[in-house]
């Protein structure tokens, strides 16, 4: 059980015999709901994600401590991977301007973000390996808004479905949904609760932004059209993000391949 819901049966104080008090209220209560026991290979396909994801925030942080760097001397160039490739061979011609101590030092720092570029290509082969192997991470990846890496990371972390009553369940379980302050009658709801999986959740809104620039560029559906004249940027994609959600729990609760609406 998470450890949220068993607080709330927590009497008086933080003892002991408080918590196990309160989790023995809480294992009883009918509409708890309990943390699913995962497979080894399930387990194991989490672990490349996390891997992954920490080398992704280490190797921005070289991004940016380069870029940082070579500022100093005047080296400026676009912003990404490719701009930080163009400062270093910038670096390079003009290595014998700069002091040695320098050039080693940020020669030092290539290497390592070079390796880690490896490391994260190596990864994300193992992902791709594990999905084509998953029949729930193919379905899910027939989602748009849905790619190769976030299929895989659903279909790892919910190994059954069935502990969710409804797909807006599930998105509330990631929290996608507003989070409501509602007392007298009076409905209130303000931003997103931002409770579950951060991962995930951070996927399926990166997922959805590239829907509504693909949106944008080429047309898409009328809702996704409506929601971009209406909402910020954003708040549309969180939208999306939670209708995405929404679709794959369907799809693993029916075991289904996400077919798109006829025009």
């Amino acid at each position: 059980m998470s450890p949220v819901y068993v607080k709330a049966h927590v009497k008086r104080g933080k003892t002991n015999a408080a918590d196990a008090e309160a989790i023995a209220e809480a294992v009883t209560r009918p509409t708890m709901r309990f943390v699913p026991i995962k497979s080894k290979e399930q387990q194991a396909a989490l672990m490349l994600h996390k891997t992954r994801d920490l080398l992704i925030r280490q190797r921005t942080m070289l991004i940016n401590a380069l870029r940082g760097h070579l500022g100093e001397y005047g080296i400026v160039a676009a912003r990404g991977p490719a701009g930080v490739r163009t400062a270093l061979a910038s670096m390079e011609k003009r290595s014998e301007e700069l002091p040695a101590s320098a050039v080693a030092a940020l020669r030092a720092l290539a290497r390592q973000l070079a390796s880690l570029d490896n490391e994260v290509a190596d990864l994300e082969r193992r992902i791709l390996v594990w999905r084509c192997a998953n029949e729930t991470s193919r379905r899910l990846a027939t989602i748009p808004g849905i790619g190769l890496i976030m299929a895989p990371a659903i279909a790892a972390t919910v190994p059954d479905p069935g502990q969710f009553r409804s797909g807006r369940q599930f998105a509330a379980w990631l929290g996608l949904t507003p989070r409501a302050n509602s007392s007298g009658g009076k409905e209130r709801q303000g931003g997103i609760s931002r409770a579950g999986d951060g991962y995930i959740r951070r996927l399926l809104v990166v997922g959805a932004t590239a829907v509504l620039r693909f949106a944008r560029q080429r047309g898409g559906e009328a809702w996704i059209s409506g929601l971009i004249a209406r909402k910020k940027p954003k708040v549309a994609a969180v939208a999306v993000a939670n209708k995405s959600a929404r679709i794959a729990w369907s799809l693993m609760a029916r075991v289904e391949v996400f077919t798109p609406r006829a025009a």
